[in-house]
């Protein structure tokens, strides 16, 4: 499904259509501190977040002069990481932990990890109930691996937050500035349904469905997620092992990763393309259909409104394994990937990037990549008014029917 193996040119930035930075102490509108009471700075500066040309990422922790910390956490723009019923996902990624220890590593917190979908855009504000996979996390400079899965509600809960259900502490043998693999695999085609922890190929932590009730197991991962990538100093992880950091710590030590995949198989799996659903209208709040202009299907045909009538044009289907709305065999999609305010929405082959991701959430359509949702310009009910990209705002001109 994703694949990034980093092989930019030395100090440069990140692939743009597949990954976007976090900036600053929080999400907008979400917790301080990330939730955790990590002191860093999120930025994304060269000087923190690159690929070093040799083929791996780099997430280099800074202190300044003033001792002020900065640092980088990335995530992927896709958010449809998910396991098709019946079916298996894997996702896991080659590190090489920080390579520092002892009163040094004093408040290292390296990660990868997985937060459920619903957290893009809403500052991860249903959290833990919406799910969080941590595939690696590892504290303070031990020579470990911690992993673990968060549900429920917080605090306690049935998944005991808010340590979540976890591994405890791993030992990872030669895993500080070395390359090891970490991978979770979700299985749906057992029963109980199960969450697989690898280190290197060998399975050394299992969840099963049966640990926690159904309802909280469902919300927690039935549904798509995205990859998250950082390193945090300080915190209630890194204090519960003897805290940090301390002027003893040592600044600009990195995380490396040589790559990172996501894998599908099993039933409903057909290459991420997934399996439409609906085949219906799309009907906003005022009281147009979504429509492809005049039913032609050539790239960059207009996407409008237009009255509802029952045509092919107005057929949309919603693929939940890649989040897009398709009609006629292909996609609805943002112009050049565009981000800003306004820009007019087409119809294009489907290829798998974020101008093709529109996540159901709050009653209509919102697109990660611009941060923005699917809008009528000014809520206008005229026939042939062109869709756009706009701030997320929940009025009418934003609110749609969703095919099911």
């Amino acid at each position: 499904m994703f694949a990034d193996d980093f092989t930019g040119a030395a100090g440069s930035r990140l692939n743009g259509a597949n990954w976007l930075y976090d900036i600053g102490h929080g999400y907008p509108g979400g917790a301080a501190n990330w939730g955790t009471g990590e002191i860093e700075y999120m930025t994304d500066s060269t000087a923190n977040v690159y690929q070093d040309g040799a083929g791996n990422l780099v997430i280099k922790p800074i202190r300044d002069g003033a001792g002020n910390w900065t640092s980088g956490r990335v995530e992927t723009q896709r958010t449809d990481l998910a396991a098709p019923a019946g079916g298996k996902l894997r996702v896991e990624a080659r590190i090489a932990q920080p390579n520092v220890s002892g009163a040094a590593a004093a408040g290292y917190w390296p990660a990868f990890w997985m937060l459920g979908q619903a957290a893009r855009g809403t500052g991860a504000t249903g959290w833990p109930g919406i799910g969080e996979i941590d595939i690696l996390e590892n504290i303070n400079g031990r020579p470990s691996v911690f992993s673990a899965l968060h549900c429920g509600t917080n605090p306690g809960g049935p998944c005991n937050e808010t340590t979540g259900i976890g591994s405890g502490e791993r030992l990872c043998a030669n895993c500080l500035g070395q390359f090891h693999t970490y991978a979770t695999e979700y299985d749906r085609s057992v029963s109980p349904e199960q969450l697989r922890f690898y280190l290197d190929g060998s399975n050394f932590f299992t969840i099963t469905a049966n640990q926690v009730d159904a309802t909280t197991w469902n919300n927690a991962l039935h549904h798509g997620f995205f990859v998250i990538l950082n390193v945090a100093i300080g915190g209630g992880f890194p204090a519960a092992f003897g805290g940090g950091p301390t002027a003893a710590t040592q600044s600009g030590v990195p995380m490396l990763v040589d790559y990172v995949a996501a894998y599908t198989a099993g039933s409903g799996n057909n290459g991420g393309g997934g399996t439409p659903t609906g085949g219906k209208a799309v009907t906003n709040a005022n009281g147009p259909c979504l429509d492809n202009n005049a039913a032609a299907t050539g790239n960059g045909n207009r996407i409008q409104i237009w009255g509802c009538n029952g045509t092919v044009a107005q057929q949309w289907t919603y693929v939940e394994a890649g989040s897009t709305l398709r009609v006629q065999g292909k996609c609805l999609d943002i112009p050049g990937g565009g981000t800003a305010n306004g820009l007019k929405l087409q119809l294009w082959d489907c290829n798998s990037t974020g101008a093709q991701v529109f996540i159901r959430q709050n009653g209509g359509y919102y697109n990660p990549q611009s941060n923005k949702c699917l809008d009528v310009p000014s809520g206008s009910t005229a026939a042939g008014t062109q869709v756009q990209i706009w701030d997320c705002n929940g009025t009418r001109a934003q609110q749609w029917t969703l095919p099911s």
